[in-house]
């Protein structure tokens, strides 16, 4: 009897399809990273030249992309680190429940409809279309 291997991708298969390796010295401001298993975007990247016995450091400071929260990351420039693959995306707000700050947006490619959480800096009426990250399951509404 033949084995049968299902193409559809574990969970932590999937976990690691939404993210690749680079070395730290590819990073720059403006991109993104994983720190403590968050994605974070980069603010702040600075480098320490190579001591005596020792290879240049890199400083990181970033803030998560959905949490909001400043982490920090020091590592040798030629280590290899996660970088998550954030796509950016645009929807049309279908309805919006004013009093839970939720609305229904619709992806403008696949017609997917999905609940999001509204920031309450951002003012959104029904039809409104809207950009918005998405890393696995997670989304935020961007300005």
């Amino acid at each position: 009897m033949a084995c049968f291997t299902p193409l559809i991708p574990t969970a932590m298969e999937s976990r690691l399809m939404a993210k690749e390796q680079n070395e730290v010295r590819d990073l720059r401001e403006g991109s993104y990273v994983m720190i403590n298993d968050e994605p974070c975007k980069i603010t702040s990247y600075s480098t320490a030249s190579p001591g005596k016995h020792g290879s240049a450091k890199a400083s990181i400071e970033a803030v998560g992309v959905f949490d909001g929260q400043k982490r920090q990351l020091s590592q040798p420039v030629d280590q290899k680190i996660w970088v998550p693959i954030i796509e950016r995306k645009q929807g049309q707000v279908v309805s919006y429940d004013v009093s839970d700050r939720i609305a229904q947006v619709m992806d403008l490619d696949t017609y997917q409809t999905v609940s999001m959480a509204i920031p309450d800096d951002i003012d959104i009426s029904p039809d409104d279309e809207i950009e918005y990250l998405e890393l696995e399951e997670r989304r935020k509404i961007v300005n």
